[in-house]
C-alpha cells in the first residue's frame, strides 16, 4: 500500500454489525422486513392534507440528467409516429388509427432508483452472505426484483440538512452524521422514530438543474452522510429500512477519514440490508414541509420489476 492509499474497505468495516441471517438464509429484501402492515398504517396516520408529491427526476431532460460518472442518460427514440405514416412507412390498421411508439436504452441506475441489495460488495460476499459469483451475468441473488415485488410503504420523515445549515444546497464533499440529523430533526420540531423511511435533502440534485454539467462534475465529490461505527450502530438500533436522498449515491463520495469510496454502501446496504433510493427530487416536498412545519408523511414506492437487475428506476409517491 502506498503512503496515500486508502485502506481496504473490508478492514475499515471489520467490526461493523451485520443483519445476515436475521430474516433467514434466503432473504433478499433485508431491512424492508421491518415494514409490515403496522408500519403502513403508521404511515397513513401521518396524512393530514392529502397533498401528494412524486419524487422521480425527469428521464431524458433536454438539459441532461444527473447520473453517476461513467453512466449515460436514457437514450429514447421514436420508432413510430405521424411522420412514419406521412412517409408511407406506417403500419396502417383497419379503421385508420395512427399511433406512436418508442424504445429506450437506459442504465437502470441513471434516474431516481432503488439499488439492489447485491449491488455493492466486499470480500467476495454480497448481502446476507451470498457469494459474489451470484452477480455474474445477472443478479441471481439479492437483485432489485424482490424489492420491487415487496414494495415499500411506511412513515417517511424528511430531514432538510441544506435548510438547517442555511444553504440552498450543501457544498461538494460536505458531510454530516446521525447526530447532525437528530439536531436538524429537533430544529424542525420532529423526532426520527424507529422504522421510519429516512429522507435527507442536501439540495444537490436541485443544484444540478441550476448549474452546468462541467461545474457539477468538476472535482466530483457529493455531499452526504459519512461513515462512523456510531452511525452504523444508530441505523441498526433504529431499524431504518430505507435511506432516500437527493444525491446520486446517498453518501459523501469519498470518506474524509479513510479515503475509502462509498463505505456506507457496504456498511448499511450490504451488511444491514438498508435499501438505498438515490437521485430523489426533494425540493418541492421540502418547500411544502417547511411551509406548514409538517415533515412526516406516507411514503410509498415500488421500483420496476427487472429480473436480475442491479437496480431499477422508481417514482416514489409521498402523501402528506
Amino acid at each position: 500500500m502506498t503512503e496515500n492509499a486508502a485502506p481496504d474497505t473490508e478492514a475499515v468495516l471489520a467490526d461493523s454489525p451485520k443483519n445476515w441471517g436475521k430474516w433467514g438464509p434466503d432473504d433478499e429484501v433485508g431491512s424492508l422486513n421491518y415494514l409490515g402492515p403496522q408500519e403502513a398504517v403508521r404511515g397513513a396516520a401521518a396524512i393530514v392534507s392529502g397533498e401528494s408529491f412524486t419524487l422521480q427526476v425527469p428521464m431524458g431532460d433536454p438539459g441532461g440528467d444527473p447520473v453517476w460518472p461513467g453512466r449515460e442518460p436514457i437514450q429514447r427514440q421514436n420508432i413510430m409516429d405521424e411522420g412514419f405514416f406521412q412517409r408511407g412507412e406506417g403500419d396502417e390498421t383497419p379503421g385508420g388509427a395512427h399511433y406512436a411508439d418508442d424504445k429506450a436504452t437506459i442504465f437502470l441506475q441513471a434516474s431516481t432508483q432503488y439499488d439492489a441489495l447485491g449491488h455493492v460488495w466486499i470480500g467476495g460476499k454480497i448481502w446476507n452472505g451470498f457469494d459474489a459469483t451470484e452477480t455474474v451475468g445477472e443478479m441471481r441473488k439479492a437483485s432489485v426484483l424482490p424489492i420491487a415485488q415487496k414494495g415499500i410503504v411506511g412513515r417517511g420523515i424528511l430531514i432538510d440538512m441544506a435548510r438547517h445549515r442555511g444553504k440552498a444546497h450543501l457544498d461538494k464533499g460536505e458531510t454530516f452524521t446521525h447526530e447532525d440529523l437528530l439536531e436538524a430533526a429537533k430544529a424542525q420540531g420532529q423526532e426520527i422514530e424507529p422504522r421510519d423511511v429516512l429522507l435527507i435533502r442536501t439540495g444537490f440534485i436541485g443544484h444540478w438543474y441550476e448549474t452546468t454539467p462541467e461545474d457539477f462534475y468538476a472535482d466530483f465529490c457529493e455531499p452526504g452522510l459519512t461513515y462512523s461505527p456510531e452511525l452504523v450502530e444508530w441505523f441498526q438500533q433504529m431499524e431504518i429500512p430505507n435511506l432516500v436522498t437527493d444525491t446520486i449515491a446517498n453518501e459523501v463520495t469519498m470518506d474524509p477519514n479513510h479515503g475509502v469510496v462509498l463505505p456506507l454502501h457496504s456498511a448499511l446496504m450490504r451488511n444491514l440490508g438498508v435499501t438505498f433510493t438515490e437521485i430523489a427530487w426533494l425540493d418541492d416536498l421540502a418547500a411544502a414541509c417547511a411551509a406548514d412545519g409538517r415533515w412526516t408523511f406516507l411514503y410509498t414506492a415500488a421500483p420496476l420489476k427487472v429480473v436480475g437487475g442491479t437496480g431499477a428506476p422508481v417514482n416514489p409517491v409521498v402523501i402528506r
